[in-house]
């Protein structure tokens, strides 16, 4: 197989582990993750994905073993090549070449990897190699854009308790005042 991983946090990379996967609230209360076996065929995967609404399928083996994904992407390559979506297995039009993840592995790490090289489904894999879950682009967004509003919230509140910042901020908002009044005025004439 070609799957490669990312860096796991906890043994190769020098800064600590802000948030875990496993701890992220998305991943808790997401229904597992649907999975097909490589010999099924496209046409199976297509009906489940329209059924269900998602954008992927985990192909794996007997044992729950990660072989592979085929995502829209790869239904898309597959109907431009014009074969038979009921006789054509998913082991050959799956990816192979994917990266999988850890529950202890840290979250933004993997949503920069996924940023970076374009890809927007990751299965999340136990010590074996088997499917835990899957989390999508979708996923880590969701949740970082609330954190990152949360982060700017708590630094401005933080910025405008200092003294110094409390004076400047006075001092910007009178002359702001100032501009406006005078601007205002001048549109008066007392002739």
């Amino acid at each position: 197989m070609g799957f490669t991983r990312a860096p796991r946090c906890a043994t190769e990379s020098r800064r600590s582990c802000p948030v875990k996967i496993k701890d992220r609230p998305e991943f808790a209360g997401k229904p597992q993750a649907f999975s097909l076996r490589g010999e099924e065929t496209v046409a199976t995967a297509v009906t489940t994905m329209v059924e269900r609404n998602i954008g992927s399928v985990v192909i794996v083996d007997a044992d729950m073993k990660v072989q592979g994904i085929v995502t829209e992407r790869d239904i898309l390559r597959f109907v431009a090549e014009n074969l038979d979506p009921k006789a054509t297995p998913l082991s050959s039009v799956m990816s192979t070449e994917m990266k999988t993840a850890r529950l202890d592995d840290d979250d933004m790490e993997w949503l920069q990897h996924m940023s970076q090289e374009r890809f927007r489904h990751l299965p999340i894999v136990d010590d074996q190699g088997r499917l835990i879950g899957l989390l999508s682009q979708g996923d880590f967004v969701a949740q970082t854009w609330e954190d990152l509003l949360q982060s700017i919230r708590k630094k401005t509140q933080a910025t405008f308790r200092q003294p110094t910042t409390q004076v400047v901020g006075a001092l910007v908002l009178y002359t702001f005042a100032i501009i406006v009044m005078s601007r205002f005025w001048q549109g008066f004439s007392f002739r």
